[in-house]
């Protein structure tokens, strides 16, 4: 129950930033090369909220196996082996997201207690960086998962994108489908 609610959160949160900052720098360059004018805060408001798509889309991408992932040396080793190093691999990232997590604890609670505010939004510094945190948090919680599925045998490690072989098979496919003159061969 908890995951799954974890998930749509976590979906409807990098849509919702995705469609706002898509907006934002929509209406941005209309006002700035058709009416001349802009808006002082939107750069700031749009770099803020692309951090925060980034930090929840590295939770995300190692849900879905959306990360890049160089495994031609794990695959040569037994399942055993594999599970072994893998397990290695997540304790590592977990120790160095508690890291950040601690060490962005510390810088929030420095920023909430002096009470800066950003340069052009009126919206205190510990808030708008608060993502540190619930990035990092949210990450860990996809590691511990892996960590779980790993332990149970469920899984050998990450799961991510094989570019090599998907633009094989993509390369495959437009072999098959020569276009000439616009007619299918």
């Amino acid at each position: 129950m908890f995951l799954r609610m974890l998930n749509k959160a976590e979906e409807s949160i990098i849509s919702l930033l995705l469609v706002t900052m898509t907006l934002l720098v929509f209406v941005e360059v209309v006002m700035r090369f058709v009416f001349n004018s802009g808006f002082l805060w939107a750069q700031e408001l749009t770099l803020h909220i692309s951090a925060w798509f980034v930090l929840f889309g590295i939770s995300y991408g190692l849900k879905v196996g959306a990360h890049i992932g160089v495994d031609a040396f794990i695959k040569l080793l037994s399942p055993t082996v594999q599970r072994i190093l893998s397990s290695i691999a997540v304790l590592c990232s977990l120790a160095y997201c508690g890291l950040f997590i601690y060490g962005s604890w510390i810088y929030l609670s420095k920023m909430k207690k002096i009470q800066i505010e950003l340069e052009d939004i009126p919206v205190e510094i510990w808030i708008a960086h608060s993502i540190l945190v619930i990035g990092l948090v949210f990450f860990s919680i996809r590691l511990l998962q892996l960590l779980w599925h790993i332990a149970k045998g469920d899984t050998t490690g990450f799961s991510h994108t094989n570019e090599a072989e998907e633009s094989m098979h993509l390369a495959e496919e437009l072999a098959g489908e020569q276009v000439t003159f616009g007619e299918k061969k």
